[in-house]
């Protein structure tokens, strides 16, 4: 992977991160379209610029963050992340081939978007609007829903969280928030894991060449999602989520159609 592609890969990453049409599905599409091979240092780097890009989650609502005094809020983020945790660990195998698999992952976008059409008609008379209002029953039940995203790539993480809080009966935005709050421990347990697992299988990986180019990653992720978090919030409180229901399916069908015809494979 050279610098372009890692920039391209990130910005990706960053613009992507935070919307309900799966990340990771699009750098999974993204990769063979410019040219990355699928090894060990392209699989650690998608984790890795995905804790970047959520990592501008903190800088924006770094005073929640940085709360110390609001033991309850931590104690809710470890209560929702313990779900993904476990099955995480879990059924790796059944992760690693599902994320290898790019039919398995144009389906599930095209599933997760037929669902985004019908979400904001479905939950339409939400109320819970402060993080108080999110009991410990609910961060779990929120935690379960991020169990999805892991065991099915393509349905993306936001989605599946946003969707979780939003059946707890929280509104969209504060269902949102909380699926960008629990994003920071979900994705700093998942980078950690992956670098340990490359550290201990292909040590060969981590070389001064390979970090800087993870380091050009990481900073250009960071900076997109920024922008992006700032759009997403406000576009979904005035639109809802039909419109990203549509564009998965749309990306979906196009996905399928590149396979068939040999063009991504």
């Amino acid at each position: 992977m050279n610098y372009i592609q890692a920039i391209i890969i990130a910005i990706v990453e960053g613009l992507t991160e935070f919307l309900p049409i799966s990340s990771t599905a699009h750098m999974k599409i993204t990769n063979p379209l410019i040219g990355v091979a699928n090894n060990a240092f392209t699989e650690m780097f998608e984790v890795v610029i995905q804790l970047a890009a959520i990592l501008s989650v903190v800088t924006i609502y770094w005073k929640k963050f940085l709360d110390f005094k609001s033991f309850v809020f931590y104690i809710k983020l470890i209560i929702a992340v313990v779900p993904a945790l476990v099955f995480g660990a879990l059924l790796k195998k059944h992760i690693d081939a599902a994320l290898s698999n790019l039919v398995f992952i144009a389906i599930v976008m095209i599933v997760g978007g037929v669902v985004l059409l019908f979400i904001d008609q479905l939950f339409s008379k939400n109320s819970l609007e402060k993080e108080t209002d999110i009991t410990y029953p609910k961060a779990f039940l929120i935690g379960c829903f991020q169990v999805l995203s892991i065991v099915l790539p393509g349905l993306s993480r936001s989605a599946a969280t946003i969707i979780g809080g939003m059946s707890q009966k929280l509104t969209r935005s504060l269902a949102a928030e909380f699926s960008f709050f629990l994003a920071v421990p979900t994705m700093f347990a998942a980078s950690a894991k992956s670098l340990l697992d490359v550290y201990q299988e292909n040590p060969e990986v981590l070389v001064k060449e390979n970090f800087s180019t993870l380091g050009v990653g990481a900073v250009v992720a960071y900076i997109v999602a920024l922008l992006a978090i700032k759009f997403f919030i406000g576009f979904l409180q005035k639109n809802g989520f039909k419109l990203f229901g549509y564009y998965r399916i749309v990306v979906g069908i196009i996905v399928l159609l590149l396979i068939q015809q040999g063009i991504i494979k």
